[in-house]
């Protein structure tokens, strides 16, 4: 009997490049990006801020650098910077933030929406000017969609208030847009939309795109030249970077069908609701399903065959591109016979 192949639902960075992706990465158009510019990885960060209407972008192999980036340049020694609780920045950075950026960061409840402040929250955060001992609050990095929020999605208008009432306060802001994509696509905006008027925005290439690796980190021209800098200073200077970059480039010919990956992940929410499993309605390609204790149902559900990962109380489930609609009929088959030991989770 032939091994069971395992359905990965841990994220959405498990997936393999494509044959289109392997074969621009095999012809790619190289040079050394650190002397010059390589030319594939300069057309791939011209093309990412022109989508997201930004005046120019930068490479870099991670999301967890490009934001780091991004608040290095922001802040000051000593600066407090807010997030929405469990943003990326604050526990899945692992400290660079404050170890390297030099920030001090502080969380805000999700008092406007899951993973989102109300504007006034911010307001209140960010209090007022006083004398040169008083700590300073300076930035803002908001995250969408949110990941550890369920993959929910800030709207344009949410959006536009809660940049309108950091921007009141003299605070810079920095958005973790590494799915912007698939927030874009829930509520129909662009993708300028959603990155109206922030100063900085990090985008990811590998979470739903499929690109193997590499993000970028956008804003004005002056912000990538010293970005540039930045990236060298961590060791983030590549030389023939166009070999990464060509993949990149394919990965956002997936745009338009990240909609089925959303569509997968419903089917599941509905599926595991039908078998009688807690399912939440997904806003995007992330779900969120509560448990007692997830160690024990995901060491039942990889015997089954179907991978994901503890968050909190609760067990992620992400649809990719590496999945298809049978592969989700698949994971439910493979779910069914434990339906009520999930229950009781």
């Amino acid at each position: 009997m032939l091994p069971m192949e395992p359905l990965d639902f841990r994220s959405d960075t498990v997936t393999k490049p494509s044959p289109e992706m392997r074969k621009a990465m095999a012809e790619a158009e190289v040079g050394d990006d650190v002397l010059e510019r390589d030319p594939t990885m300069q057309r791939l960060e011209e093309k990412v801020a022109d989508l997201l209407g930004m005046e120019a972008a930068l490479w870099t192999p991670s999301g967890c650098m490009a934001n780091l980036i991004a608040l290095m340049l922001h802040l000051s020694r000593g600066d407090r910077f807010l997030a929405p609780e469990k943003s990326h920045v604050l526990g899945s950075e692992l400290g660079t933030g404050a170890w390297l950026a030099g920030g001090m960061p502080e969380a805000l409840p999700w008092d406007g929406g899951p993973g989102r402040p109300k504007p006034a929250t911010v307001t209140a955060a960010a209090g007022r000017p006083g004398p040169y001992f008083n700590l300073r609050t300076t930035l803002l990095c908001l995250e969408n969609t949110h990941n550890f929020a369920g993959g929910a999605v800030i709207p344009k208008a949410e959006h536009d208030a809660l940049v309108a009432a950091a921007k009141a306060v003299n605070l810079q802001v920095h958005l973790d847009g590494a799915r912007i994509w698939h927030a874009a696509t829930a509520t129909g905006a662009s993708l300028r939309d959603l990155t109206a008027s922030v100063d900085s925005v990090q985008v990811c290439l590998s979470k739903g795109l499929g690109a193997p690796m590499g993000s970028l980190v956008c804003g004005t021209k002056p912000f990538i030249e010293e970005a540039r800098r930045a990236r060298k200073m961590l060791g983030g200077g590549v030389r023939q970077g166009g070999v990464v970059a060509a993949a990149g480039l394919v990965a956002l010919d997936y745009l338009p069908r990240v909609q089925e990956d959303h569509g997968k992940m419903k089917r599941l929410a509905t599926g595991l609701r039908t078998l009688g499993i807690p399912a939440p309605e997904p806003e995007t390609n992330i779900l969120l399903v509560p448990v007692t204790d997830p160690g024990p149902v995901l060491a039942r559900m990889a015997e089954a065959g179907v991978l994901a990962v503890p968050v909190g109380s609760s067990i992620r489930f992400i649809a990719h591109r590496d999945l298809s609609e049978a592969d989700i009929e698949t994971a439910l088959a493979r779910l069914a016979p434990m339906a009520s030991w999930l229950q009781a989770g």
